[in-house]
Order: structure tokens, then sequence, then C-alpha cells
């Protein structure tokens, strides 16, 4: 099974548009909190409880701190084959047992890898959970890493390489950008790495990338649902509480030199309409400003009401679809908009109307309701997210370990409903510039153009 890394999340959000409107939240009121239980094991582990008991059933992450931010060129991709690694058994349960006991408890299990964290997450009734921890336990302390396991998975990866990036539109897109706009911060690969560099990981690679990633104090396990702190603080130090501390992975220098003018490039691959996709450099998750940048990208993108949309498909009919992100990182990442051309249309046509609603941002104010209506969105989607017990554990771990501190989560609405016109326009004239952007351009290649007229697979940009 393919194991979904979040990195081809734009390619979803550009052509589905947000349902969101000024209507779908009220007005900001009571702030959204969560009694969290937190208790840190002697061997660095963090453990987090939200307990819920409207339904019999507990969600379970391990949020591992290590992502492809922390690898190195030339080793790429070791974190997400890790991913698939970390099902093949370990001591006590072997190959293939994870998967059969967790489904055969009436639970769910899967993983996820970005640039800052690897996670496990499973879904399951609450009488699993000894099961659940004895499980995860067991492979953060003895994983099976074995040359017939590795082999196996870096075929996996290979694949998904293929079939997520090479051979995907999307991939090949948000891999351009990517290397285009970064020089030097790890941020530059994407997390699947680069096909060379997978065939180079060795049994002592991984072996190393284990001992120093996979430890319990590069860890914050949460468990929500139908848990009671206490209880399940004492089960997961039965169960976790012997692993030993290790030496923490090293610092990760994310430096980027200043980029001083547009960067751009061409993809030419088979589809049928022309696209266009542009990233600005941006803030790292715990900047002040990011919460400024949130709001712009709802004014830009949050459905249809929204300016992009306003301009590019309704006033304009340019384009098929639009979407926007500020992306949130441990350093600092992009905040990227995508537009799908219309038949008929051209990328010129597109980056003309683009520049034109970036310009606008820029110098004129946005309006009350614009505002307003871009915090409500924020907020529905805070709400949203939170709505499930796999939605809450996810949120927490995902915030412990991007900003720091899950109760980051809890500051968010303020920090939305601070933010002015005046700060739009400042923040909007600051770094949403070109000459702080990369562009990539979908140049449509017709499937029947003869292979040597075509652009190798992948593009000429890496």
């Amino acid at each position: 099974m393919l194991r979904p890394s979040v990195v081809f999340l734009f390619a979803v959000l550009a052509i589905v548009p947000c349902a969101a409107r000024a209507g779908d939240a009220p007005a900001y009121g009571a702030s959204i909190d969560l009694a969290v239980a937190d208790r840190t094991l002697k061997n660095g582990l963090l453990v987090l409880v939200q307990e819920d008991h409207s339904a019999p059933v507990v969600s379970s992450y391990v949020f591992y701190h290590c992502g492809s931010r922390n690898e190195r060129q030339g080793r790429t991709g070791i974190a997400h084959l890790f991913e698939h690694m970390m099902f093949n058994g370990g001591k006590k349960f072997g190959p293939g047992v994870f998967d059969d006991l967790i489904e055969g408890n009436g639970g769910s299990t899967n993983g996820y890898t970005s640039r800052d964290l690897t996670a496990y997450l499973n879904n399951f009734p609450r009488e699993a959970l000894p099961l659940v921890l004895d499980l995860e336990s067991d492979r953060m302390a003895h994983l099976a890493i074995t040359p017939q396991n590795l082999e196996q998975e870096r075929g996996v990866v290979k694949e998904e390489r293929r079939l997520r990036i090479d051979n995907e539109v999307s991939g090949v897109m948000d891999e351009a950008l990517y290397l285009q706009a970064f020089v030097e911060s790890p941020r530059r690969w994407n997390t699947i790495g680069f096909m060379s560099d997978l065939d180079r990981i060795t049994l002592d690679d991984a072996r190393a990338y284990f001992a120093t990633c996979y430890a319990p104090n590069n860890a914050t396990l949460v468990l929500a649902g139908d848990v009671v702190p206490a209880p399940t603080f004492t089960l997961v130090e039965r169960y976790f509480g012997a692993i030993p501390r290790r030496k923490p992975p090293p610092p990760v220098d994310a430096s980027e030199p200043a980029q001083d003018g547009e960067r751009r490039a061409a993809v030419r691959k088979n589809a049928e309409l022309p696209a266009v996709l542009v990233g600005y450099h941006s803030l790292r998750a715990l900047d002040p400003q990011r919460p400024v940048l949130d709001v712009i990208e709802r004014v830009l993108a949050g459905g249809e009401s929204a300016r992009l949309h306003q301009d590019l498909v309704r006033e304009h009919e340019l384009a098929t679809g639009i979407g926007a992100d500020n992306v949130w990182g441990i350093d600092p990442d992009l905040f990227w908009v995508y537009v799908q051309a219309r038949p008929g249309k051209t990328a010129a046509e597109l980056e003309h109307r683009i520049d034109a609603v970036m310009t606008r941002m820029a110098t004129e104010p946005v309006s009350a309701e614009e505002l307003a209506r871009a915090k409500n969105q924020l907020r529905a989607e805070l709400v949203r997210g939170l709505k499930t017990v796999s939605g809450k554990a996810n949120q927490l771990g995902f915030f412990q370990t991007v900003f720091g501190d899950h109760r980051a989560i809890f500051r968010l609405e303020a920090e939305w409903e601070a933010v002015t016109v005046d700060d739009v326009r400042r923040l909007a004239a600051t770094l949403l510039v070109p000459s702080q952007r990369t562009v990539i351009v979908l140049v449509p290649v017709p499937s029947g153009r003869p292979a040597s007229e075509r652009m190798p697979t992948g593009g000429a940009v890496r």
C-alpha cells in the first residue's frame, strides 16, 4: 500500500474551490480549547492525552521530529523511505503483523511524511489500546532493518515517485517550484527524494537514521478519544518507559540566500491545458507575521467570492480552477498560487491577471467584509479539523512538532482576529512581489508528439 505523502496537496486544493462563506462560522467569540494532559517520560517521550468520551474509539499518533528537512543533499528520501520501513515488523511482532492486528481488531493504520515530520496513526476501539501501544513501542525500539526490507521498500518508494511526481503533472510542477525557489535550504527537495539518492541509501545509512530519528526523546505520542489520562500514562510507561534515550538529530541549517529577482522554469508534460504555479518566499510558522499571510491566503483564494476566483474565473473567464496556500513549516517555506487555464487561454494571460490581483492586494485596502470573511473561513477550517478524535490527535501532534507547543493551536483565533487592513496591505507589498517569486509554467505537450521533441520526464530543473 502506498502511504500518502502531504507534498501533493496543492493539486487537490487547486481544483476544489473552498466552500466556506462568511456565514459558515460564527463571528469570533469564545476561543477553542481542549483539555489536554501531558507528561514526559524519563526517556524524553512526550505524551499528550485528550479525553473525549463521545464514542468508544481512540486515535493514536506518533510524531517523529524528523522529515525531509533532516536529510542532506545526496541522501534525500530516507525520511519517506522510513515511513514504509516502519510497517515491516520488530522484535515481538513480525512482518505484516502490524496491519493484520490493527485491522483484525476493527481499526485502521497509516502514516505520512512531510518536510518537518513523519507521523504514524492508528484509529481503533478503546479495548485495543494496550495492543496498539505494544505494537508502536516494539517498532520504536526494535524495527527490523534488513537488506530484504530495505530493497523491498526502496522499490515501493521509487514506484511512488514515478506515479506521483515523474508521471504526474502536479508532482512535476511542485518539485520544479521548490527546486527553483530554494538554493541551499533543505526545503528544496521533495519528501520522496531523488531517484538516484534513493539508490544510494545503504543499510548502514538506514540503521544510523533510525538510531537518531526514531528515539523516544525525538517523538511525541498523542492519544485522543475514550481514554482517561492517569491510567493511560501508566499504560504508556509500561510499554515505552524502557526504551532508551538516544543522541538527538543534529541541528538543521535552513538558511537560504536572499532572492534578488524573479526565477522561472517551464515544465513540459502531457497535459490538455496550460497552468501557472507561483511561489513567494514566505515565513516560518512561528513568525509573528504568519497570521497575516494566513488571512491574505483566504482573501485571495477562499472560495468563489475571493479575489483570484472573481478576477480570473468570473470576470475575465481565463481559469477553471485556482488555489493558494501559506505553507506552515519549522523553516521559512512558500506562499503559492496555482491557476489552471480555460481552453483557448494562455499562461501569459493567467500571469497578467495574477500580477494585477497581487498589485491590488499590495496597494489597495481590503474591505472589512473581505477581512471578516477570511477570518471566519480560517476559524471554520480550524473547527472542522478538530471534529474527530483523529483530527484532534493529528492537530495536537502537528503543533507540538512544528510550532514547538501543542497549545499554539489555541492561540490561532486571537492571532487571526488581530490582523488589520493595514497589516494585509503592508505584508503583501513586502513579500508578495515579483523579486521574491518563482514562476513555474506548464507547457502542454500533446501525447502524440514524438518523444525526441519532448522534455525528459521531470523537466530540466534539477
